[in-house]
C-alpha cells in the first residue's frame, strides 16, 4: 500500500478531525511524509479543515 493510501485510509477510519500528527501515528507513516501528502490533498480538496489545524475527508 502506498503511503498516500495508508493517510487517506487513517482518514476513512478516523471518527474525528485528525492533525498530521495524528495521522502519522495512524498510518505509521512518517510525519514529514504525511505533511507533504496532505499537502496534495488540500490541494485536490480530497481533505478539509473543520477546524484550524485538524483536516477530515471532503464529502463526497
Amino acid at each position: 500500500m502506498e503511503n498516500k493510501d495508508k493517510v487517506i485510509e487513517a482518514f476513512k477510519n478516523s471518527e474525528e478531525a485528525l492533525n498530521a500528527k495524528k495521522v502519522s501515528e495512524l498510518s505509521g507513516v512518517e510525519k514529514k511524509e504525511v505533511d507533504k501528502i496532505m499537502k496534495e490533498l488540500k490541494k485536490d480538496e480530497t481533505i478539509v479543515s473543520p477546524k484550524r489545524c485538524y483536516w477530515t475527508l471532503a464529502e463526497k
